[in-house]
């Protein structure tokens, strides 16, 4: 047995398909067959279940393909461990990000990053709060960005920016020639949220729930865009962050009187586990984002 015969196993698990499991592993399918085959050999069980249709799992399999991905992220951990220790600053390195920061924020950090850090292969994964918070703990993403606070144990927290909410309404909207508005001008407002599981859902949900703005429960989006269109098509007003602002026929973005502190807003930071062999890297790094947010 060894890794590479596990990571073909992964793979059928995964696509549920010889051909398309040696595709993703770069060999040819008979010679990832024939490896499983050896696999099932070794270990004195049926793995697979080959019909002329699809490729199922035995019991048995299940359980070893869950003990296969522990295996496999505890020797991407080791090799991790080893890739930074000669190079702290370089290697690969993983990087989770909120689907309402992504698209806004990375084009402004990237290059900035890359210049401090020119060894550092940077992978980013997009996904809900709940989704790249899994994959922290478990060891499959070295840090994220993301909304604070952050409902996590053993975690480090940057801060690195606060973002401001706008009051996101049609042209056609009665509002819509203000120059600003106030959090009572909510009231009694039909606000487009995005879809449960996104953490900017929560916080203009906090927000409406405090004004009694209504929730318009025909609609939930799944991204910034989305809910961009139906403002713009008088459906409704949104609460839009500040980096996701951009000029756009038929809508206004009208800034919220009152103090940061007070006003409408999200705190984005950085955060990763303590047990991080790359707390160094991930503190100048924090300093850098900061710097390319505020720039």
């Amino acid at each position: 047995m060894n890794i590479r015969d596990l990571k073909y196993l992964v793979a059928v698990a995964e696509h549920k398909h010889f051909g398309r499991a040696a595709e993703a592993c770069h060999v040819s399918q008979p010679t990832l067959s024939t490896q499983l085959k050896k696999l099932e050999e070794t270990l004195g069980v049926v793995l697979i279940e080959r019909t002329n249709r699809q490729v199922m799992l035995s019991n048995v399999g299940e359980r070893i393909v869950e003990q296969a991905h522990r295996v496999l992220r505890e020797v991407n951990q080791l090799v991790n461990i080893a890739e930074q220790h000669r190079d702290p600053f370089g290697g690969d390195f993983r990087l989770g990000v909120i689907p309402t920061v992504a698209p806004y924020l990375l084009p402004k950090i990237l290059k900035p990053v890359r210049k401090a850090f020119p060894e550092l292969r940077i992978q980013i994964n997009e996904g809900q709060t709940h989704q790249i918070t899994a994959r922290l703990r478990q060891g499959e993403l070295d840090a994220l960005i993301l909304a604070l606070p952050v409902q996590e144990e053993n975690v480090i927290t940057r801060p690195l920016y606060r973002e401001p909410f706008y009051f996101t309404v049609s042209t056609e909207h009665q509002l819509a020639s203000r120059k600003s508005v106030s959090v009572e001008d909510l009231d009694r407002q039909q606000v487009l949220l995005l879809e449960d599981g996104h953490c900017l859902r929560d916080q203009a949900l906090d927000v409406c729930d405090a004004q009694n703005a209504v929730e318009n429960t025909n609609f939930r989006a799944s991204s910034l865009e989305t809910l961009r269109q139906m403002v713009r098509a008088n459906v409704g007003i949104t609460l839009m962050p500040e980096l996701a602002v951009t000029k756009t026929a038929g809508v206004r973005y009208i800034p919220f009187r009152g103090a940061k502190e007070t006003a409408p807003h999200r705190d984005i930071g950085l955060c990763w586990r303590q047990t991080s062999t790359r707390t160094a890297l991930l503190e100048q790094m924090s300093g850098i984002l900061q710097k390319a947010v505020a720039g």
